[in-house]
């Protein structure tokens, strides 16, 4: 509930799984929230694509739910933000019509593509500061004027999926410079757009979104938006926004430089705030804009996370177990002969990406033997996780962008076993946050906020108190370090089998 008369802010999180959307009062507490599903279409190997349609339906549906419930609240609208999974490419035609579905940032169709857009721009990871990968929006544009090349003559615009929201919410293309990081257009350094790289796949910046701050005002609510919305002759603020993570940092409070968070979810980030451009493309790092001026982020990325868990789970037959898996791995982990005894697991189930960009590479165990239980599996699958942790934190620190203090969030923070590995392997104090989750709908609204002038970065964005820190305990980082020395062997010896 707000007081009445309280000013509220939307935050609108388009996923790929769902369109979140979430409404908080001038105080930051939840008035309201809502959900609306989505569909990924996967009509052939490799492919993953939306209708836009889609999002935008889903931004009136979870919408609607809110001013149902909090049709008060609502009515005091001060600010829009918004948020959305990055990379993907939604090609617009004639009256800014989508020619095609958008293809998605996990669609793997394009890589033909990324090798031809280096050939064409050699020093193209040197002007982004990123390697091209298929994830990425120029690859798919290369793709569809190979592929598709009618709907190539017909594109007129290139929006992200979040920036496509926003024209349909205010008929203004506008995009910001966290997600427009990931696009393989920016100048991430100089945040703007690179008229060669535009270029090399058939575009200008006439294709391109206006470019704007994330806390800044994008554009405004149209009036046909706002009468349906209930806010007749209100003009309402959206904020520029930013990509999913940029906009989860400062759901977190991560806006100064060193700050940052680990992500223990399904896939696995470690995301460091810097106050330069930083970049190491050679390693897999990635090197985006902040949502915030003057500030950019490093970012490692690791594909299977807690989903290793998950799947080590599924293997045994214990998929409603999860919580004495791990209490055994616990145990396990305490008794004298873990070190010296349990298997080595590489966590690669689906390649991996920082620091090897290895679409390749597999999951191993080694050092198996009849011995080992559930237990010493599990643990092994736990460990492997944090090993992948801890190189991504290497390859921060060797960008220059060590993160000091990160917020451990994501799903497999419940584990207070798993915080303590990782902040032993990495060397890093790491702290839980009471509640907090990496809530880039929290971070659209707050964006919101940021616009409509409803205060500072420092009195918008902050930190959610601290239940714990994990501190690294050196005797058993010690422990850990011959491990991690194998861990690491153990993938350039596959790398070399596999590729001799």
């Amino acid at each position: 509930m707000t007081q009445q008369g309280q000013q509220t802010y939307l935050g609108l999180d388009v996923g790929t799984s769902s369109v979140k959307a979430l409404l908080i009062g001038a105080d930051q507490r939840v008035v309201s929230e809502a959900t609306a599903p989505l569909s990924v279409s996967r009509p052939h190997p490799l492919w993953s694509e939306q209708d836009p349609d889609d999002w935008f339906a889903g931004v009136e549906a979870a919408t609607a739910t809110i001013r149902r419930n909090a049709p008060f609240a609502f009515a005091e609208l001060a600010g829009i933000g918004l948020s959305g999974q990055m990379h993907g490419a939604t090609l617009l035609g004639a009256a800014d019509r989508p020619l095609r579905p958008a293809i998605l940032w996990n669609d793997g169709r394009s890589f033909a593509e990324c090798l031809e857009f280096k050939r064409r721009v050699p020093d193209v990871e040197k002007r982004t500061g990123n390697l091209v990968m298929p994830g990425f929006t120029a690859p798919k544009m290369l793709w569809v004027a190979a592929h598709e090349p009618a709907i190539a003559k017909a594109t007129r615009r290139v929006l992200l999926p979040k920036d496509y929201v926003r024209l349909r919410l205010s008929g203004e293309a506008v995009s910001d410079m966290s997600d427009a990081s990931g696009t393989s257009w920016l100048d991430v350094a100089q945040r703007r757009w690179d008229d060669d790289l535009l270029a090399a796949t058939g575009l200008s910046l006439a294709a391109m979104p206006r470019l704007v701050e994330g806390s800044e005002v994008s554009a405004h609510l149209s009036p046909e938006i706002a009468k349906g919305w209930g806010l007749e002759g209100r003009r309402i603020p959206i904020a520029g926004g930013g990509g999913d993570n940029a906009a989860s940092a400062i759901g977190v409070g991560a806006t100064a430089p060193g700050a940052g968070f680990v992500s223990l979810g399904t896939s696995g980030v470690f995301f460091s705030v810097t106050d330069r451009y930083v970049s190491l493309p050679e390693r897999t790092l990635h090197a985006f804009c902040h949502a915030l001026p003057h500030r950019w982020h490093g970012m490692s990325v690791m594909l299977s996370a807690a989903s290793s868990l998950s799947w080590i789970a599924g293997v045994l037959g214990r998929e409603r177990d999860l919580g004495d898996l791990v209490a055994g791995a616990e145990a396990f982990a305490q008794s004298a002969r873990a070190e010296a005894s349990a298997p080595v697991f590489l966590p690669y189930l689906s390649g991996e990406r920082t620091p090897y960009n290895d679409a390749e590479a597999t999951g191993m165990f080694a050092g198996l033997r009849a011995e080992h239980g559930a237990d010493a599996l599990v643990f092994a699958v736990m460990e492997g996780v944090a090993f992948s942790f801890a190189d991504g934190v290497d390859v921060l620190d060797a960008a220059g962008a060590r993160p000091v203090r990160p917020l451990l969030v994501g799903g497999g923070a419940r584990s207070e076993f798993w915080g303590q590995m990782i902040a032993d392997v990495t060397g890093l104090t790491i702290d839980l946050a009471q509640g907090a989750e990496a809530g880039a709908a929290l971070g659209a609204a707050r964006l919101g906020m940021l616009a409509a002038g409803a205060g500072s970065v420092e009195a918008v964005c902050t930190r959610p108190p601290t239940e714990r820190a994990f501190e690294p305990d050196a005797k058993r980082a010690a422990r850990y370090a011959p491990r991690l020395r194998r861990y690491r062997a153990l993938y350039q010896a596959e790398k070399a089998a596999r590729t001799a």
